[in-house]
């Protein structure tokens, strides 16, 4: 997640968006003009249903439209992507239900008592934009746990140094044991929304001119995690402030390989295009926000590409959304693809595992977890 965002005058109807990367700031132009809704053509939807049919020729025509969309806004809508209804109210109402108990209960779960950063972040403790307001959010975070992934025959038969990457914590499940299905329901998602990702991801090799199974290796363990985000209404008197700009989480890029967002009804989501202009990404009932992470840009050579983008909740309901964060096994080194890297366009990047670019990030922000939009 990139943050550090710092408007400054520029020329009149735009300013200078500041964002702080593992490297250091880089800026972008943006319009001071309102938000307005996207187009189908700035965000595409891409029906995957095919990307599960057995003639290759039907997902590699998917995978150019996935590879037309991550070269030019690095976000789209997926539909017919096969997580059931059924799973994805049973979490939303696992969230509802954690979110709407006393603070007293929910502080036996407060990710400050975490070692990996997994757990729960109250009001006012989270600030992805240390120039826009405190994230008006509170959030439920946890990470990949081989025992719950059922594409893993034997734990104890994972190498060691994969093992050393695993950042999950136990104690997510035994201070929410309160909530009778909590654990049933978030975790069914998760695994859901893996199972999905590891055949989507297949299709990004595709889209990048890769063998198919390119990707199949380095996330047999990969860095996933979900996110329960819960957004009250922002105060109308913090949207009046004119020092800061009030937020339901700040301007940022996402960190890994891409994510995965289930959204609400009720809006929010802000996505900002290559002419620095904010764009709604409205809720479509019976899909999935998908959006291109740091770490895929960079090894992609910069061509596809992760784009900033915020929430905001300006109405009378409280929103929750639900992302899942996929990048490959910690241990993984990787560097620019073979396929983004040529006599005109040589690589830019050296490799680097995907442990490092996480502790890079986070030291960058001085952050350790808690994404999410």
């Amino acid at each position: 997640m990139a943050t550090g965002v710092l408007h400054l005058p520029k020329a009149e109807g735009h300013t200078i968006l500041q964002l702080t990367s593992a490297y250091g700031p880089v800026y972008r132009t943006i319009k001071t003009a309102p938000p307005r809704d996207a187009t189908t053509e700035e965000i595409p939807f891409v029906d995957i249903s095919r990307i599960f049919d057995e003639n290759l020729e039907v997902r590699k025509a998917v995978a150019e439209e996935i590879r037309v969309a991550a070269t030019t806004i690095g976000f789209f809508y997926i539909k017919n992507h096969g997580i059931p209804d059924k799973v994805i109210t049973a979490a939303q109402a696992a969230a509802q239900n954690f979110f709407h108990q006393p603070e007293e209960i929910k502080q036996r779960v407060n990710q400050a008592n975490s070692k990996w950063f997994n757990g729960w972040n109250g009001p006012d403790s989270h600030r992805a934009n240390p120039v826009e307001s405190l994230d008006y959010r509170e959030s439920f975070g946890f990470r990949y746990d081989p025992r719950y992934d059922p594409s893993v025959e034997d734990v104890d038969a994972i190498p060691q140094e994969i093992k050393d990457g695993f950042r999950a914590e136990e104690y997510c499940w035994t201070q929410t044991a309160n909530l009778p299905h909590f654990k049933a329901d978030v975790l069914e998602y998760w695994r859901s929304c893996l199972a999905l990702a590891r055949r989507l991801i297949r299709i990004f090799a595709l889209a990048l001119d890769l063998p198919e199974d390119y990707f199949d290796r380095m996330t047999s363990h990969p860095d996933a995690a979900v996110a329960l985000n819960y957004y009250p209404t922002i105060p109308e008197s913090a949207a009046k402030e004119t020092d800061v700009e009030a937020v339901s989480i700040g301007s940022h890029t996402d960190l890994q390989f891409f994510t995965m967002l289930w959204q609400d009804q009720n809006g929010g989501l802000q996505v900002l295009n290559r002419d620095g202009q904010w764009l709604n990404a409205k809720p479509i009932h019976g899909t999935f926000v998908v959006n291109i992470g740091d770490y895929l840009m960079r090894i992609t050579n910069d061509r596809f590409v992760s784009t900033v983008h915020r929430a905001k909740n300006f109405t009378k309901n409280e929103r929750y959304s639900m992302p899942f964060f996929l990048g490959f096994n910690f241990n993984e080194i990787c560097g620019v693809l073979p396929s983004c890297v040529d006599d005109e366009y040589p690589a830019k990047y050296e490799p680097i595992s995907c442990s490092e670019w996480v502790h890079l990030r986070f030291k960058a922000t001085n952050l350790e977890g808690g994404s999410g939009y």
